[in-house]
């Protein structure tokens, strides 16, 4: 997938294209998404998303703004996996906030994207102070030469499918329901880096990640599967148990993913892998002592090892 960073420049060719924040990428954006690729091969125009960084909640607010879901790049392989050709990531700051409706439409959406195509969720709003709305769009669409449509709710039992929802389902532990949401358990990439080598002590070696998503969407302990070691797209990927915090017991103050593999011994230093969360087991804690700590863990993995009938 291209990657364009900001609208200076024109892209080489006209577009059908979504636009949103499309954190997680959960059932709802799928859907957006699956009808951004029907249009595309419909008009043989290239699939394109604009999107946004950071997140306009981070911009405007920043000590009050949601957790993110998934870092810049993990967005970027999920719109990649959903079929998007091109993506175009705006800055976000005070002078694309400062764009009135209109000047979005044309800088952004016409001359820079070549919009000819636009479909968006029914609840997009843009522009300075969020006064542009898919009325608009339709107006000032038929004077320049594209078409807009916007994509109903998409619900999930009786919720609408959003990242605010994904984000309520990690806070209280329910992997399941967020799952349901996403369209697939929740996930964190990162690469495997040098720790303390403190689980190795204790009988249980972690592949450690650093992890950017700041703050957390959910802490805690939790059955994993983790893929991207290699394997073939034949292979399962490998059971596990993870710890997901800053690790009070040992004094840490800086977020760390472990993952501890059952039955897996190999060096995966520098390898990046996607950790999915299957289902969460308990909350982080502090122990009194590294015994303790050490017990716990062992109930931990034989809590994961049962869920997964190993």
């Amino acid at each position: 997938m291209r990657v364009y960073r900001g609208y200076s420049s024109p892209v080489p060719a006209p577009v059908v294209l979504a636009i949103g924040n499309f954190d997680g990428v959960h059932r709802g954006h799928a859907a957006l998404l699956e009808q951004l690729g029907a249009a595309a091969r419909q008009s043989g125009l290239t699939p394109t998303v604009l999107s946004f960084e950071p997140h306009p909640r981070e911009f405007f607010a920043r000590a009050s703004a949601p957790a993110r879901l998934t870092t810049l790049r993990e967005k970027l392989e999920l719109l990649g996996e959903a079929g998007v050709a091109q993506t175009m990531i705006c800055p976000f700051n005070a002078r694309f906030a400062a764009l009135t409706a209109e000047q979005f439409i044309e800088d952004v959406l016409c001359r820079s994207l070549r919009t000819r195509r636009l479909i968006i969720g029914d609840d997009f709003r843009f522009g300075h102070r969020r006064q542009g709305d898919f009325a608009l769009l339709q107006a000032v669409g038929a004077r320049l030469g594209f078409g807009v449509s916007a994509m109903p709710t998409v619900v999930v039992g009786d919720e609408r499918a959003s990242s605010s929802a994904v984000r309520r389902a990690l806070a209280a532990g329910d992997m399941a329901h967020a799952a349901r949401l996403l369209g697939r358990p929740y996930g964190m990439d990162g690469q495997v880096v040098h720790g303390d080598k403190l689980g190795r002590q204790l009988g249980f070696a972690t592949a450690n990640l650093r992890i950017k998503h700041n703050p957390l969407p959910m802490t805690g302990v939790f059955a994993v599967e983790v893929s991207g070691l290699g394997m073939s797209a034949s292979e399962r990927p490998l059971p596990g148990v993870a710890n997901l915090g800053v690790r009070p017991t040992v004094g840490g103050t800086r977020t760390l993913l472990e993952v501890h593999l059952f039955d897996f011994d190999r060096d995966i230093y520098g390898a990046h892998i996607a950790v999915r969360f299957v289902k969460k087991l308990r909350d982080e804690q502090r122990f009194a002592s590294l015994a303790a700590l050490q017990a716990q863990i062992a109930a931990d993995a034989a809590a994961a090892r049962a869920h997964f009938k190993l």
